[in-house]
């Protein structure tokens, strides 16, 4: 089954075969039949589709979609337009502006940083409406740290940022010294000033992208 309709087909492929992937698919289908999920199943995969594998520059890791109404479309810490932006969100803006100079949007969709090779990618791709983490444990976290360690092959230098234990838990599937990874607190309200403002992981990650040859990620969003 064609997932990705891109190099990640080729990728992850075989994961997709794997008894914990036909468990896992299994229990998406009948919660997809009898409860409200996030993201709608078209777009469990944006983040793949978005950003090719060959295109990854930069990885920036969450926990687990957002669960409420018309929210999570598959891009890890992003919104549709025409939603709030999320308190998270809000102070991944604040940092950047701090950081590159940058304005305060006036949405929160990122796809534009996925269609420069920023894979947003959650640990775990779905959840149930109103229940974060509902879907842990079920299989998703299998396939994302294959995720991981594909890109920690690949010949070319990644920033792998790290917010958060949840995904900081990922950081010892990278074990390849021409990677950069960056790790600090959670976003959230709860964390982001015991050390998420000031990192400047934003400025950092284009020092290293350009130190590499490599085209900068242009943080603003429109």
């Amino acid at each position: 089954m064609n997932h990705f309709n891109n190099d990640w087909d080729t990728i992850l492929g075989e994961e997709m075969v794997k008894d914990y992937y036909i468990k896992l698919s299994t229990f998406l289908t009948t919660e997809y039949e009898t409860q409200t999920i996030y993201p709608p199943k078209e777009d469990i995969f944006t983040a793949f589709h978005l950003t090719p594998y060959n295109s990854v520059k930069v990885v920036i890791l969450g926990q687990d979609p957002y669960h409420g109404v018309n929210q999570a479309h598959g891009l890890s810490f992003s919104v549709r337009k025409g939603n709030k932006t999320p308190p998270s969100l809000r102070n991944i803006y604040k940092e950047i502006g701090e950081d590159c100079g940058t304005t305060l949007p006036t949405h929160g969709e990122l796809s534009s940083w996925a269609e420069q090779g920023v894979l947003l990618m959650n640990t775990c791709l779905t959840v149930r409406e109103g229940k974060p983490n509902s879907h842990k444990n079920k299989g998703w976290e299998k396939l994302t740290d294959q995720v991981m360690v594909a890109l920690n092959g690949r010949e070319e230098p990644i920033v792998f940022i790290l917010w958060g234990g949840n995904a900081k838990s990922k950081q010892s599937l990278i074990t390849n010294p021409h990677h950069l990874v960056l790790t600090s607190v959670h976003p959230s309200p709860l964390s982001a000033h015991q050390g998420f403002f000031g990192n400047h992981h934003f400025t950092i990650t284009n020092d290293f992208l350009a130190k590499h040859g490599l085209s900068l990620i242009d943080w603003q969003i429109m």
